[in-house]
């Protein structure tokens, strides 16, 4: 590795180091709710270390605890992940033509919703070691806080348990309360996706008859569907983005 290379490796891992103590808040609620439903510390770390999706890894609890189908995982994956494809998309710009396939692949295994951010904010082109510095650094943040939650699980009251696997919402929650108080078409989209997922959950005929990850797969569309309908972003509200 060049000189140049291993400034922009170390510039990445240095950048990543924020995103890598959230991502230990996080995935510790994950690991304890992963010990909830029976999945061993390895097996909880290994779901982290091939997934890296917070949203997905959560939603996948529930099929996997009542042994669901893999048809209904991997639909229930695809929509709730289909966004990193945009992602990936916008990110393919950034990179110079002469990245390979290779070394696009292993950049694409980490794109997630903060790694984008700071990869896509970044001026010029993105450069490959500065990719890998931030997914070295997020995903072992990420993997090392299931560790400590799986682990906790295990061995904390059952109790305390209950309550930190409440981190989760709480992170959902902040995420959302910001854009809702600026946006009419966020809070319209928010309030619906609640609305109906009350719906789903609570009618005895519906709540008997659909899966709890059909039900996410179905609301994620039809609000989604409806929100790209009815509040289109137009061209000059995009920004420059990429």
């Amino acid at each position: 590795m060049s000189g140049s290379s291993k400034h922009e490796f170390f510039e990445g891992c240095h950048d990543a180091i924020p995103i890598c103590l959230g991502y230990i808040a996080v995935s510790f609620a994950f690991g304890i709710e992963a010990s909830k439903i029976g999945m061993t510390t390895f097996q909880a770390a290994i779901t982290s270390l091939l997934n890296v999706t917070s949203a997905g890894q959560f939603s996948a609890l529930d099929v996997i605890a009542r042994n669901g189908s893999f048809i209904e995982l991997a639909i229930l994956q695809f929509i709730i992940n289909l966004r990193y494809m945009l992602m990936s998309t916008a990110l393919s710009q950034k990179l110079s033509s002469s990245v390979g396939t290779m070394k696009r692949l292993a950049i694409s295994y980490g794109v997630t919703d903060e790694i984008f951010a700071l990869s896509v904010l970044r001026k010029g082109e993105l450069k490959p070691p500065y990719s890998y510095g931030l997914i070295v650094t997020s995903v072992f943040g990420w993997v090392f806080g299931t560790v400590l939650g799986a682990f906790s699980g295990q061995i904390m009251p059952q109790r305390l348990i209950s309550c930190l696997g409440l981190a989760i919402y709480g992170m959902f929650i902040a995420i959302i309360i910001p854009d809702t108080r600026t946006s009419k078409a966020v809070l319209g989209t928010v309030v619906s996706a609640m609305a109906l997922s009350s719906i789903f959950t609570y009618v005895p005929v519906i709540a008997e008859h659909i899966s709890s990850g059909f039900r996410i797969i179905i609301i994620t569309v039809i609000v989604a569907a409806a929100a790209a309908y009815f509040a289109p972003i137009k061209e000059d509200e995009g920004g420059d983005v990429a």
